[in-house]
């Protein structure tokens, strides 16, 4: 099946004062198209007597303690870090393997993949509540080589834009594999990703797909031209209607993806940003994300249970 949706009618999520420049702005200096200074003041540009300086970062700055959805304490769960083989890459990784405590026999097993900063604290909790969901949930972070995440995303970025791009990319295929060999698991694979995250669902896909078994980007840019036609697995496509910089490369990627004959489902979701699932900051749609998400957990169960 191959089918794209055009924005559905979802309740209106709160309004804000916040204009649409400053989020488009945010996106901008959060991968790495303006620095900080740039971002600072434009910002600057947009203060009033109603809206000043540190209620626009209040808005777009994440604040991860307001986030948790799941405790790492929670019973249902047992969460820990653990070390991969990555010959490839940058010779190990570490993730963060997430289980059901009490499973129902073998399950599907499901890579979470964090933004352009490292496996900050909303990504660990979206791993959280995968498992929380039934499956197994392993969350890499590229940021082992240099330490692992450190703790604000302004460094994450800066380290992880100091890594090497191919072996990033390779820690997350190693990643997949020791995910797939995972005891209590089906060895079935899916892989969802946010941003920098989505491209690598989609690098998955293409790159390494007797490996995945279905795959969910999140605002996303498309694998490398010439390996789409590789992907075998269906894709769910989350894409956010004022993401015109992710969006710009869809059209392209639906024309490879149905010559190729891929089962996918694109989604565009109405009125808001890039990260609208990232509930730590004021791009966080409540009733978009609680849609994605409930997509997405439905789309795992239908190609990642047991046969």
């Amino acid at each position: 099946m191959q089918t794209s949706t055009l924005p559905v009618p979802v309740p209106a999520a709160s309004s804000h004062p916040i204009p649409q420049e400053a989020f488009n702005w945010y996106d901008e200096y959060a991968h790495g198209i303006i620095d900080r200074r740039t971002f600072m003041a434009r910002l600057g540009t947009l203060t009033t007597a109603g809206l000043t300086l540190s209620m626009l970062l209040g808005t777009l700055m994440p604040e991860y303690a307001q986030a948790e959805q799941v405790s790492f304490t929670d019973p249902d769960i047992k969460a820990r870090y653990v070390n991969f083989p990555s010959p490839q890459g940058h010779g190990e990784g570490r993730g963060y393997l997430v289980t059901p405590t009490k499973p129902t026999g073998k399950v599907g097993l499901v890579l979470v993949v964090h933004e352009n900063r490292g496996l900050n604290p909303y990504v660990a909790d979206v791993a959280r509540r995968v498992a929380k969901a039934g499956f197994i949930a392993f969350a890499p972070d590229a940021l082992h080589p240099k330490g692992g995440y450190p703790g604000n995303d302004d460094d994450g970025r800066a380290l992880q834009s100091s890594l090497d791009r191919v072996k990033i990319e390779q820690d997350f295929i190693a990643a997949a594999k020791f995910l797939k060999a995972q005891e209590g698991g089906n060895g079935k694979v899916g892989v969802v990703g946010f941003c920098f995250g989505g491209y690598i669902v989609n690098m998955l896909a293409a790159a390494v797909p007797d490996v995945v078994n279905a795959g969910v980007p999140f605002y996303g840019t498309p694998a490398a031209k010439e390996i789409r036609k590789n992907i075998k697995a269906p894709l769910l496509i989350q894409l956010a209607e004022l993401d015109e910089r992710v969006n710009a490369a869809w059209p392209d990627y639906e024309k490879d993806l149905k010559a190729a004959g891929v089962d996918y489902t694109m989604h565009l979701y109405p009125k808001c940003n890039h990260g609208f699932h990232n509930d730590s900051t004021g791009r966080y749609d409540a009733d978009n994300a609680r849609l994605a998400w409930d997509r997405t957990l439905a789309f795992f169960r239908k190609h990642l249970a047991s046969a």
